[in-house]
């Protein structure tokens, strides 16, 4: 029963939110948010109906740059008529023509990309490695830093943007194997089903990044066997 309330009490806070009812909400903090990543489970991630809508709500609230990502690429699929339509719509709402600084930037990315970028950076590091030991004359255990991955990833053109805010739509309350390097300093926000979406949620989720502390770190999942020792910079 005391769920069923607290659900109840934030269905109506979103509402409220939604409707402009609650002033703080009118005007959100952007200047914070230079990237923000949809996560979707990819048995969702054929929903293009509601993707649309999450879309034209981001839009609509001026965020510029989105990363939309699913493990198994279905997003990534779908790439061509979601940027088609993004055009035609943003053309529509838009009586002006758009710059390209104006224009909503979308990023698709899948879990194949990620296991691409570290199977490229192992490689980059490698041989970097038993080149420096080579020159030394002697061996040494591999000691990197975060700067030394993320100058790696950079290196072999797999870096990319860390988005300030992720937000997560899927029964799961995981990233889903969104690349760990691409979000060491990111607030992580569980929304839910996609099914479920709601406008005063995304809101919320966006006013509330200006109000927490970024947390700081790096998780990599490596094939068993292999070890790096991370030292802070």
């Amino acid at each position: 029963m005391v769920h069923f309330g607290a659900y109840l009490f934030q269905l109506l806070h979103y509402f409220l939110i939604s409707s402009g009812m609650l002033k703080k909400y009118r005007v959100l903090p952007l200047h914070k948010l230079q990237y923000l990543a949809i996560v979707l489970d990819s048995g969702e991630a054929a929903d293009t109906f509601s993707i649309r809508n999450l879309l034209r709500w981001l839009s609509s609230i001026g965020v510029k740059n989105v990363i939309l990502y699913d493990m198994e690429g279905v997003l990534k699929r779908s790439e061509s008529s979601l940027r088609r339509w993004l055009d035609l719509t943003l053309t529509f709402y838009d009586s002006s023509p758009l710059s390209n600084q104006d224009k909503m930037s979308l990023e698709f990315l899948s879990y194949s990309d990620g296991k691409e970028a570290i199977a490229k950076a192992a490689s980059f590091l490698c041989s970097k490695y038993l080149e420096d030991n080579n020159l030394m004359g002697e061996t040494r255990e591999p000691v990197l830093s975060e700067s030394d991955i993320a100058e790696a990833l950079r290196i072999v053109g797999c870096s990319g943007p860390e988005p300030e805010l992720l937000l997560v739509f899927s029964p799961i309350r995981c990233h889903l194997g969104f690349p760990a390097w691409r979000m060491r300093y990111t607030e992580i926000v569980h929304m839910g089903p996609l099914k479920s979406m709601n406008y005063g949620a995304v809101i919320k989720a966006i006013y509330d990044l200006s109000k927490k502390q970024q947390n700081h770190g790096m998780l990599l999942n490596l094939p068993p066997g292999v070890s790096i020792i991370i030292l802070p910079t």
